[in-house]
């Protein structure tokens, strides 16, 4: 990481809330077991699951995205990926979704596409493109 100064990744306090949130729902797991409340105890432990593997995530894959001199750094459940910035395209993309609009930063690299939203880079993805459009710019004049 030391070739990539700047870097962005969930928040931290968002990663700590669902770490608790996890144990909240095992608890709530085996109250529920307790109690042989089946069909309780199955739906809470689905939500756990989920949950957990979400702060799980937010805590393995930090930080998400990283930038410097030599390009941009993804991670990714799949692994690290590493683009130059002769070979990524970057571009911000809204979508529409129940009435609201969402927007997430896309890192392309031949068949690769990657799509960060406001919780895996801890900041507005507006920012984020500004930052590495600066970057890019930098290390390609």
């Amino acid at each position: 990481m030391d070739n990539y100064p700047t870097s962005w990744a969930p928040q931290q306090n968002v990663v700590v809330v669902a770490w608790a949130l996890t144990l909240f729902l095992l608890a709530g797991v085996v109250w529920l077991a307790i109690g042989g409340d089946v069909g309780g105890t199955v739906l809470t432990g689905l939500a756990m699951l989920s949950v957990g593997a979400l702060a799980l995530h937010g805590t393995l894959l930090r930080p998400r995205l990283a930038a410097g001199p030599d390009g941009i750094l993804a991670r990714t459940a799949g692994g690290a990926h590493r683009y130059s910035w002769t070979e990524a395209r970057l571009r911000l993309r809204t979508t529409r979704r129940l009435g609201r609009d969402s927007l997430t930063l896309e890192v392309e690299s031949g068949e690769h596409l990657l799509v960060f939203g406001r919780i895996d880079l801890g900041e507005d993805p507006r920012d984020v493109m500004d930052v590495l459009t600066a970057l890019k710019g930098q290390a390609l004049s």
